[in-house]
């Protein structure tokens, strides 16, 4: 995963002149660069559960109490409304009311990250424009998908363009502002190794303080620890991403005192024969 820091810090200004705008002045819109405008990415950022009612509607206090329960660790931000938060199953009047939540109950030097990724270029402006409003700092923005076969290199280049300018391509970024985020706490400490500035990982929703305990080792350079740390993390997050998915990842939280709860159809729960062998892979790696 890359960001670009200098679309990051001007979100809200440059998203509000978009608004304004026309739709043909749009694709000349770009957030200013400069020094001023650059945020410090390096860290772990959550990529936060949406939990649910038994009857499936957004459950805010469950979040307010989540949040009130990771405050104590110290993340560098939380990331709201990507595949971990099932983002395509929320109205746009919940995508909107979880980032207000979310901003509400972040310290201020805590970084913001929302998904906004729409399938048409127009409904993402409308919809970043409108993270940005309720208190997003950083936009996620996924690529669409829907009519794959229509999804050509010029398509998307067109599509992200109408945005804001996303700067060079990851080879041709080390003299940029621009950092890399690692997508998985599975390959984090190699991932540093290599010059990662931090992760979004969904381990951190159970695991929070061992992701940052693994950060800290890597920046410190104590690199045994940090291997032996990495080993314990690498099945457990393999059970909550790839192997179960939300569905495990909701019920591993549970057992760390957080809230969980179901998942919006059609969604489906674990199994007791998967909540078991994903309590296993805890257990054998010494988390529970």
């Amino acid at each position: 995963m890359a960001l670009s820091t200098r679309f990051a810090s001007p979100l809200r200004p440059a998203l509000a002149a978009l608004r304004r705008a026309a739709p043909g002045q749009r694709r000349g819109l770009t957030a200013l660069p400069g020094p001023g405008h650059t945020l410090d990415l390096r860290g772990i950022f959550p990529p936060l559960a949406t939990p649910f009612s038994p009857t499936q509607e957004v459950d805010y206090a469950q979040l307010e109490g989540n949040l009130c329960r990771y405050a104590s660790i110290p993340f560098r931000g939380l990331v709201v409304l990507g595949s971990n938060g099932e983002y395509p199953y929320l109205a746009p009047h919940e995508r909107l009311e979880v980032v207000r939540c979310v901003r509400r109950a972040l310290p201020r030097d805590r970084l913001l990250l929302a998904g906004s990724g729409c399938e048409s270029t127009q409904a993402t402006i409308e919809m970043t424009v409108s993270m940005a409003e309720a208190g997003a700092d950083v936009a996620l923005v996924v690529t669409p998908c829907y009519y794959r076969g229509a999804m050509t290199s010029a398509a998307l280049i067109q599509h992200y363009t109408g945005i804001t300018r996303m700067g060079l391509m990851v080879h041709k970024t080390q003299q940029e502002d621009f950092q890399v985020l690692a997508g998985s706490a599975g390959f984090l400490l190699a991932s540093y190794a290599l010059g990662a500035s931090g992760g979004v990982c969904a381990l951190a929703n159970v695991l929070g303080a061992p992701l940052c305990q693994l950060d800290c080792l890597c920046r410190e350079g104590r690199w045994q620890e940090a291997r032996d740390l990495q080993h314990r993390l690498i099945e457990p997050n393999m059970a909550v991403t790839r192997r179960f998915g939300i569905p495990g990842l909701k019920k591993a939280m549970e057992w760390f005192g957080y809230y969980g709860g179901p998942c919006r159809a059609p969604l489906a729960p674990l199994s007791p024969p998967q909540v078991e062998e994903l309590r296993g892979t805890f257990s054998t790696n010494g988390w529970l």
